[in-house]
């Protein structure tokens, strides 16, 4: 482990006029007293303020590390303020299970951004990956989460059936056309061969694509997002999006932040909220299609959460599977390690159940 990295980075701090207060180093393994005694000899900097930062198994466990460096109460007394009562007794606990946890969950996670080149992205949809991580917690298991390309089964659709190794499916949010049909048959045989499916905005959307086209025997139905010129488009753009998209409104103009919903008495998030009404955060310019409801809902499609006045449908279900949810809006925005989302910890709860 070598200093002089350090040194040269807080020389040039300094150069442009800056004093650190503390240096946190990062590292394999924690930092030793020759070296904390060198860094602070030649970056002028209190040994006590030479912080080890070393790699951990979870990203959880760094509070704890810096919480043992006396981190916080350092920076309350550099910033001269009153120290509250602190008590992580909670913060422990997760991270004792979680290093316990001996069964593994597998999620598919099926999307688009996932590859470039040979290479894997899933810092593309980190807030539902930390999401499914906080309730595998909850439910005593390890995620293991596949990154599953949907181009793929447009190309194959037999490779569909590798989704039965699954305990469960998520298609998250997205834009655009590539890789639509793709993640269409993914749902569809998640539908039918009872996997637990979890469908968050656009999942939410095409799963109403795909319960239209092969339950309700609606053809070509489709988002108008996609298809502008389906005869069933059960999926369409929002009156008011409408108008923005026609004098080229493109920015922050989306159905944006925390809207109220009301769930239904039998839906499963009810059970998984326990309460009625709930708000949620959105972001996206498509809605379900409301000359629809009769239809869809007639074929066993549940909706399972409206707005307050009823115009908006915010949850699809089908009652009859083991779990099986569409959300028009985004319940990874407001999952945390200690308070997982209700939605999230009931979908792996199911995918632990499916798991065998």
């Amino acid at each position: 482990m070598k200093t002089k990295p350090t040194q040269y980075a807080v020389q040039q701090v300094n150069a442009a006029g800056i004093q650190p207060d503390f240096i946190i180093c990062r590292a394999e393994r924690p930092i030793d007293g020759p070296r904390r005694e060198k860094i602070s000899t030649f970056c002028n900097v209190s040994k006590e303020d030479v912080i080890s930062n070393p790699d951990v198994e979870s990203i959880y466990e760094i509070p704890l590390i810096l919480e043992s460096e006396h981190l916080s109460d350092k920076l309350i007394a550099k910033l001269n303020l009153r120290p509250r009562k602190k008590n992580l007794d909670d913060w422990r606990r997760m991270i004792r299970k979680l290093k316990v946890v001996k069964k593994t969950v597998k999620i598919g996670m099926v999307g688009k951004y996932f590859a470039t080149g040979d290479f894997i992205l899933p810092d593309a949809y980190i807030s539902v990956i930390e999401s499914i991580k906080h309730a595998a917690t909850k439910n005593g298991v390890r995620a293991e989460i596949h990154w599953i390309n949907s181009d793929a089964y447009e190309k194959n659709p037999a490779l569909v059936k590798e989704l039965n190794q699954y305990g469960g499916i998520i298609v998250p949010g997205g834009f655009g056309k590539r890789g639509v049909e793709g993640k269409i048959l993914a749902i569809r045989h998640a539908r039918e061969h009872g996997i637990p499916y979890l469908g968050l905005c656009y999942g939410m959307q095409l799963a109403t694509v795909e319960f239209a086209r092969n339950v309700a025997k609606l053809q070509r139905a489709n988002t108008t997002e996609i298809d502008p010129a389906t005869p069933h488009s059960v999926i369409h753009i929002m009156p008011d999006q409408a108008d923005k998209l026609a004098k080229r409104q493109y920015g922050n103009t989306m159905r944006l932040g925390a809207y109220p919903c009301l769930l239904d008495k039998s839906s499963k998030s009810l059970a998984a909220y326990g309460t009625r009404r709930i708000s949620e955060r959105h972001r996206h310019r498509y809605e379900f299609n409301n000359d629809y409801r009769a239809r869809l809902t007639k074929h066993g499609l549940l909706l399972a959460g409206l707005s307050p006045d009823k115009k908006l449908v915010e949850i699809i279900e089908l009652p009859k599977h083991p779990f099986f949810v569409g959300t028009q809006f985004h319940p990874e925005f407001k999952s945390r390690p200690l308070r997982p989302h209700p939605l999230f910890n009931a979908f792996v709860a199911a995918a632990k159940k499916a798991t065998r």
